[in-house]
């Protein structure tokens, strides 16, 4: 049966992930449902949430309430991006285009991870909503500066760098499920792995009909795109460091994004380095294991950079409230990955819909319920964190309506 005939048995985020571990190989599932080593990172980003309290403002009448938000500068219907997953074709074929699709329609933005399956040109065309493109240097310099010449070619408004992957986290699933095996294309390597897929037809035939193992085709090296099995090696001799902003802002004219956050300082040295906006995040707890959630570390940040920058946040929303609660503490607004990625598995882009739709209804319902008429209004004063927090000094109004 289609997803779009159960799609409203589903209703939470969770729901979708079940729908998508049914569909997927259990070797697919495990690279989105993954962390890093022990995970207690990727549980704790979405654990903080729970600790974070609301405060809500009782018999207020509202027929309805305002989601709109500005990022950079353009509008958005809601304060969801969808942010960078990488390797989206493996969960649905030409998973990035059909996910930037579900993005635009939504009236939301998308960001294309450097290390997709699909050509950048192409997502970009699938979308009437703003794409950004997220950048790994990959391949060295050149490489990179071909890949930004495509992105602004292309139209995508803002580039997203990427700082905090100098080497990709250990996935203990990943080594477990045979992935380096799988990826070595040589047959009686793959061979005592090949049954996880076997059991999953459905989706072997639509991964085979895509294409097969796919390529990253934004990643052109001399002699043709990156193969997938090239990925760790390139992260590793790919870092980004400060001095490199000085030849990416040269090439870019558009506002940069700073992603992988995780320090007051960071913060700073973003804005020094001509950021336009940051995002808190440490890579949804799929590299540095044993660092504190996003949500817990936001308000250090956002007291550090003041009004000088926009501040996102991603890692472990899985709820509308749990994006309420990142506004309140600071955030313009938040970057999704697993949450649409199930959806992108579970059903293509009437799942990506379906998330969409989830977050957007409990984001209303949790606006009226805290007697708050719009996202702009937002601020500490609706909320409650634990008393161990570092707050920084107290802010006025946090969000900003379109």
């Amino acid at each position: 049966m289609s997803f779009s005939l159960t799609a409203h048995r589903v209703v939470n985020i969770a729901d979708l992930r079940r729908v998508a571990r049914r569909r997927l190989p259990r070797v697919v599932f495990d690279y989105i449902d993954g962390g890093a080593d022990a995970e207690v990172t990727l549980r704790r980003n979405c654990e903080v949430f729970e600790s974070v309290l609301f405060r809500p403002r009782s018999a207020v009448e509202l027929e309805t309430c305002d989601l709109r938000t500005t990022v950079l500068g353009v509008e958005l219907a809601m304060p969801v991006l969808l942010g960078p997953v990488g390797s989206s074709r493996l969960f649905w074929p030409r998973g990035e285009a059909v996910a930037a699709g579900a993005a635009g329609a939504a009236g939301t933005a998308y960001v294309l991870s450097t290390l997709s399956g699909t050509r950048l040109e192409e997502v970009r065309a699938a979308t009437k909503g703003p794409c950004w493109y997220q950048l790994y240097l990959c391949g060295g310099r050149d490489v990179a500066v071909a890949a930004i010449e495509r992105a602004r070619a292309a139209g995508f408004s803002a580039l997203v760098v990427t700082i905090d992957t100098p080497v990709a986290g250990l996935r203990e699933r990943d080594v477990r499920n045979g992935t380096r095996e799988l990826l070595s294309r040589r047959p009686l390597t793959m061979l005592p792995w090949l049954p996880q897929l076997m059991v999953k037809p459905r989706w072997l035939v639509d991964m085979l009909a895509d294409g097969g193992l796919m390529h990253f085709p934004n990643v052109m090296l001399p002699d043709g795109p990156m193969g997938y099995a090239d990925v760790g090696t390139a992260l590793e001799q790919s870092v980004v460091c400060w001095d490199d902003f000085r030849w990416i802002r040269d090439l870019w004219n558009g506002p940069i994004v700073v992603k992988g956050v995780h320090t007051d300082d960071d913060a700073r040295r973003a804005v020094n380095a001509g950021a336009s906006a940051i995002v808190v995040s440490n890579h949804g707890g799929r590299q540095l294991d044993g660092v504190a959630p996003t949500l817990r570390v936001l308000p250090e940040i956002v007291a550090a950079v003041g009004s000088q920058v926009e501040v996102l946040l991603d890692g472990g929303v899985r709820r509308g409230s749990d994006v309420i609660k990142a506004l309140c503490l600071g955030a313009r607004a938040v970057l999704i990955g697993r949450a649409y990625a199930y959806g992108l598995a579970a059903g293509g882009e009437a799942g990506v819909t379906r998330a969409l739709e989830i977050l957007r209804g409990d984001m209303g319902r949790t606006l009226r319920l805290l007697g708050c008429s719009c996202v702009g209004n937002l601020d500490r004063s609706y909320v409650t964190p634990p008393n161990d927090w570092h707050l920084g000094q107290e802010s006025t109004r946090i969000g900003q309506t379109a």
